[in-house]
């Protein structure tokens, strides 16, 4: 063995996360585009469809994403009308970010999304079960 082989691209873990993770969001553009979503756009209004309301903090938790990242998206969202952005009365230190009824009806056009990428992601549903399983047990959520 190669003293070397550690550092073989293909020996790599992070590639292929990162290199699937592309192409996911890649496959899932053209049905996003239809709603006018950007993919960050989109998983942060499935947060918001859950939760009507949440403070940024925790929906960038829930996103694994920071608030420098977060903060844009937010204020696109905000400025389409899908989302609206207050300061909690309890704490002014707190974002509370709450869906509009725009943001509400968006949710009905986006039941296409799912259904469009499970024709484009080719795996059993048994596969699709135990990665999605081991991607969160890397992500420590298991």
């Amino acid at each position: 063995m190669d003293k070397y082989d550690s550092l073989k691209l293909s020996n790599q873990l992070c590639f292929p996360l990162y290199a699937a993770s592309r192409e996911v969001v890649k496959r899932y553009k053209p049905f996003l585009d239809r709603i006018d979503l950007t993919y960050t756009q989109y998983i942060t209004m499935m947060v918001l469809w859950e939760h009507d309301e949440i403070t940024s903090k925790e929906l960038g938790e829930k996103l694994f994403l920071d608030s420098g990242t977060l903060t844009p998206v937010l204020k696109k969202l905000e400025k389409k009308g899908l989302l609206r952005r207050s300061r909690d009365a309890s704490d002014e230190r707190n974002l509370r970010v709450s869906i509009t009824d725009a943001g509400r009806r968006l949710k009905e056009e986006a039941l296409s999304v799912p259904a469009g990428i499970a024709g484009c992601i080719h795996l059993e549903a048994e596969e699709a079960q135990t990665l999605y399983r081991l991607l969160y047990k890397l992500l420590g959520m298991s």
